[in-house]
């Protein structure tokens, strides 16, 4: 049997534009059907937004994304506290402790500081850092932030498996 599991991100009508951003960090093709194409008539407003989206890159990261009917990203009612539209829920870190109220949080793990620096580097433009990328008791780096389009991401460098 072969099972994957991807993250399918529902935005307010940002789904084009955090596709195109998350693909400038990690690289990759994005593919996007909007609505217009399965139907909806030219010119319906959301006609252009995405109904289904991804964005696959050679070593395997895959992200999904969609537009929620309805939801316009410039609606103030549509944002939380820190200005991400559609994004309920915080997230802070204390003591070395993690405090949230978000139903999740999006892992990337990579096998070098460098190679997790380049995405903490993407990602953090824009964005809430929660707890700065460092070295950690657990691994060469780990970092926490919030991107611009409301997803918190957690980042680390995959600790030396143990001989034994």
């Amino acid at each position: 049997m072969s099972i994957t599991t991807t993250t399918h991100l529902n935005l307010p009508g940002t789904a084009r534009a955090a596709l195109a951003f998350y693909q400038s960090v990690f690289g990759g093709q994005v593919l996007a059907t909007t609505y217009g194409d399965l139907g909806m008539p030219a010119g319906t407003p959301g006609a252009d937004r995405i109904v289904f989206g991804q964005l696959e890159n050679e070593s395997g990261f895959r992200l999904m994304a969609y537009d929620i009917p309805g939801l316009d990203p410039d609606r103030a009612d549509h944002a939380d506290h820190a200005g991400h539209a559609g994004h309920a829920g915080t997230t802070t870190r204390a003591h070395g402790l993690t405090h949230t109220d978000r139903a999740f949080f999006q892992s990337v793990r990579g096998t070098s500081l460098a190679e997790v620096q380049v995405c903490w580097d993407g990602l953090s433009d824009g964005a809430e850092v929660i707890e700065p990328l460092a070295a950690s008791a657990w691994s060469a780096g780990f970092g926490m932030l919030t991107d611009r389009y409301g997803v918190t991401w957690v980042l680390d460098v995959q600790p030396p498996a143990e001989n034994g």
